[in-house]
């Protein structure tokens, strides 16, 4: 037989019949055939294959930054940007890269991803630093937005601080307000206890007419955004606590809380707190309100156990409490509540086991806890409580075996508290590097965003 009648030559299909193909498989199978050779390969590159396509590409690997020139620019419908803000070359990059994604005909969400969140303090920035972010991010952003054709759904700054103080800039340029989706100007901050409050024109927030989900820092909230955001169909609400200026900024006041909770009854109010230090001791005093519908909380790396402001919680919250997060260094810190409070009070994460009827969700590392207090937290929730992860036991108190199978069965699942080697670095016992400790607090910050 000759060769070439053993191969038969497959690139030869016409593009017309070999797309009539491809409609019949599934996507899986699709990609499969597309690999036979570079004809079909190409055939697969079509709008009607990529519907909804979420494409993330890393700046340091040119191979991918090609392959999105020359191949996804026009096919991805949401687009993640995984780069280095503290390197100068991956930088020159994205602003070529932004300017692809402004002119695309079909990207319609955008999101940033970086290990390094903050450039510096933004007061100790040079001018030639604010021109380079202007040139590279801000200008590409705003063209981006400014599209009409196809509008922005989605846009998220990556918790970048240097970037969300040009939110209201780019809230400005937007084109179809309306069609946002959702928007992320929450950030990390180079220094949580010093660093200046973005500025916001709330009728630009209020002509997001379709925004879904909004994160925020919390020195941005008054009790006229809270009024004017009614006016938006949130479902997801994220507010971020830094630090707290008790001279210069006033608390959101219990009545805008109590007006924003009667018009959003189902919302998810999610209140983080980040390298805190400060605001984590004024928490039930100048954050917390009766009326302020918090479901999910977050503490990361406060450096302080504030037991009063979980009992407060644990009060005023009940009806709307569905997860508490509480995440530390073990290294650093043991968060152990001190014997004379453990003999006047009850720990404050069994109190918000008994009292907060929709509870599911606990996540405990950095705090050592009794292993009395979790079989009670496994009796008061029982079978409602989806997650309970701990981290940190006194078994010197008690032997594992003799909890372990009552909170399985209290449970209905099969339990063990997590061990300090599988830990993530910035929670185990040994030194943590910051950077390494802001790349896992933005994960979380981005889990909530989900």
């Amino acid at each position: 037989m000759n060769l070439s009648q053993s191969h038969p030559p497959w690139q030869t299909i016409p593009a017309v019949a070999l797309t009539q193909i491809f409609d019949y498989l599934e996507p899986q199978d699709r990609r499969s055939a597309a690999s036979v050779c570079y004809t079909w390969r190409q055939c697969l590159f079509q709008k009607r294959y990529f519907k909804n396509f979420r494409f993330q590409i890393d700046v340091a690997r040119d191979d991918q930054l090609t392959f999105f020139h020359r191949s996804m620019a026009q096919l991805a419908r949401e687009l993640v940007i995984v780069f280095d803000f503290h390197n100068a070359f991956q930088i020159q990059k994205m602003r070529r890269l932004l300017c692809k994604v402004a002119r695309s005909e079909n990207i319609q969400a955008l999101r940033f991803q970086t290990h390094n969140v903050g450039l510096a303090a933004v007061g100790n920035m040079h001018s030639d630093h604010f021109v380079g972010i202007e040139q590279c991010f801000v200008e590409p952003l705003k063209l981006f937005l400014n599209r009409k054709c196809k509008p922005c759904h989605l846009l998220d700054l990556g918790a970048i601080e240097a970037l969300t103080y040009y939110g209201q800039d780019l809230l400005r340029s937007c084109g179809k307000p309306q069609e946002l989706q959702q928007l992320t100007l929450a950030s990390l901050k180079y220094d949580p206890s010093h660093y200046p409050i973005l500025s916001l024109d709330i009728t630009l927030l209020q002509k997001c007419a379709n925004l879904q989900v909004l994160s925020l820092d919390y020195d941005t909230l008054t009790d006229e955004l809270l009024h004017t955001i009614q006016v938006l169909p949130l479902r997801k609400f994220i507010i971020v606590v830094h630090g707290l200026d008790s001279e210069e900024q006033a608390s959101v006041s219990e009545y805008a809380w109590a007006n924003f909770a009667r018009h959003f009854t189902s919302i998810d109010l999610v209140l983080t707190l980040v390298y805190a230090y400060e605001a984590i001791e004024l928490l039930q005093t100048r954050v917390l309100r009766r009326h302020m519908p918090v479901t999910h909380v977050r503490l990361l790396f406060c450096e302080f156990m504030n037991s009063e402001a979980l009992d407060w919680m644990s009060l005023n919250n009940k009806d709307t409490l569905r997860s508490i997060y509480y995440m530390d260094s073990a290294y650093k810190h043991n968060n152990r509540l001190d014997y004379r409070h453990n003999f006047l009070r009850q720990d404050p994460f069994v109190m918000m086991a008994w009292r907060c009827v929709r509870l599911e969700e606990i996540v405990v590392h950095g705090y050592l806890m009794d292993p009395h207090n979790l079989v009670g937290i496994a009796r008061l929730r029982g079978r409602k409580l989806k997650r309970l992860e701990v981290s940190m036991i006194d078994w010197s108190m008690s032997p594992l075996n003799a909890y372990k199978e009552e909170i399985c069965s209290l449970l209905g699942q099969q339990w063990a508290p997590i061990r300090i080697d599988e830990l993530p670095p910035s929670l185990s016992y040994g030194p943590v590097d910051y950077e390494v400790r802001d790349q896992f607090v933005y994960e979380m910050m981005r889990q909530d965003l989900g």
